[in-house]
């Protein structure tokens, strides 16, 4: 089987990084060479990924820090494992592959596009919290200078492909990328793994000391992204329920703040190893986010049996189609989301259990890991035999 370098930006807990995780593990069990190239220094799925054969590096970079000795790096790797294709992930990465390849030719290069808006933080976090909305998808502020570095190296890869018709939609849209090189391939998540398990949810609810309240989940990164104070605004206008909240970030002292100000029931678990047995405790999966790309929690959550009310970002139509998974409000509404989590919690359980079954139905019809990951196999296996002029 050929090689495949996958390129990230980091290996760190998040929905992209899980993504490369899960993709090299499973091409290595079918028999695929595997091996994944970390920008940042790696702080997790390092083990597990060379306990599976899977080789990992590091090239020593910083975040916020320009290093040339990266792509030195970078190169001496690539030379060193002669990979048939380079498979990039984030920005810092996909920008990285395409220059790479120019030192070191490749006879495949995709970039993969894992939201629907590449930004740095700072410019969009002050606009869409001070404006309380989402900006068009063609202006997002504070990604024009990374949209037109993608559309300037853009002929250097061979195809771009995005993790929701969202986010192709979106680079298409301000000439990040051509459509003819643009494809859609979604997130997957382990339906084996990730199910509904009646066992699980009772132990688990035993061990929160949780008992007949409504129990929703949020689970994500705590960064300006997720927009979680919209999500505790929201939830102080609801009654009988409790508010799980799976992760860390930057924004957890605020976060932590706000909750208290707001008198309500929130409970912050830091960073859960048992995903699975965390989604089975739960009653729905609340999602506040102002930008994703496929969000990897909510395919988590619809793999569980859990329907969920999530703002309109990204991929989120795509996962809860019309409403038979969930319900669909707008992004920066505290207002909206609230009703909607108020709508979901008051349905008879019979409607909840139809949400539930559909939710499951999608995930694994849709986004089942094995079915994903036979899409990367087919798309390497097309370019490998168009490989382009720079072999």
């Amino acid at each position: 089987m050929p090689r495949v370098v996958m390129l990230t930006t980091c290996l760190a807990p998040g929905g992209a990084e899980t993504q490369v995780f899960r993709l090299s593990l499973e091409l290595s069990r079918r028999g695929w060479e595997p091996a994944v190239v970390s920008l940042l220094p790696p702080t997790s799925y390092v083990n597990a990924l060379e306990a599976a054969g899977v080789a990992v590096f590091s090239l020593g970079m910083r975040p916020g820090r320009p290093d040339p000795r990266g792509l030195a790096r970078l190169a001496a790797v690539l030379r060193r494992l002669r990979p048939q294709v380079l498979h990039s992930h984030m920005f810092h990465a996909n920008l990285l592959a395409r220059i790479a390849r120019l030192f070191c030719p490749v006879p495949v290069v995709i970039s993969t596009l894992h939201s629907a808006a590449e930004s740095p933080s700072g410019a969009d976090h002050r606009f869409l919290w001070s404006a309380n909305l989402l900006p068009k998808p063609a202006a997002y502020p504070g990604t024009r200078w990374r949209d037109w570095l993608y559309g300037l190296t853009d002929p250097m890869a061979d195809a771009v492909v995005a993790v929701s018709r969202a986010a192709a939609d979106r680079h298409a849209a301000c000439g990040a990328v051509r459509p003819g090189k643009l494809r859609v391939i979604p997130n997957g998540v382990d339906t084996a793994v990730f199910h509904p398990d009646p066992e699980r949810r009772e132990r688990v609810r035993r061990e929160f000391g949780l008992q007949s309240e409504f129990v929703w989940l949020a689970a994500g990164r705590l960064m300006w992204k997720k927009d979680y104070p919209t999500l505790l605004r929201a939830f102080a206008g609801l009654r009988g329920a409790t508010l799980l909240i799976a992760g860390v970030g930057p924004q957890e002292a605020e976060l932590k703040g706000l909750a208290a100000e707001l008198g309500i029931d929130a409970r912050f678990l830091g960073r859960v190893d048992d995903m699975p047995a965390l989604m089975n405790a739960a009653d729905a999966l609340a999602l506040s986010s102002v930008v994703e790309g496929l969000p990897v929690a909510l395919l988590e959550a619809a793999s569980s049996g859990l329907p969920a009310v999530a703002a309109d970002a990204g991929g989120v139509r795509e996962i809860l189609g019309g409403g038979e998974a969930g319900f669909v409000v707008p992004p920066g509404n505290p207002a909206a989301l609230a009703a909607a989590m108020a709508k979901l919690a008051s349905l008879p359980a019979d409607a909840r259990e139809r949400m539930s079954r559909a939710a499951r139905a999608t995930a694994v019809t849709r986004f089942d890991l094995s079915v994903v990951v036979s899409q990367w196999e087919a798309a390497y296996r097309d370019m490998l035999e168009n490989a382009s002029q720079w072999t």
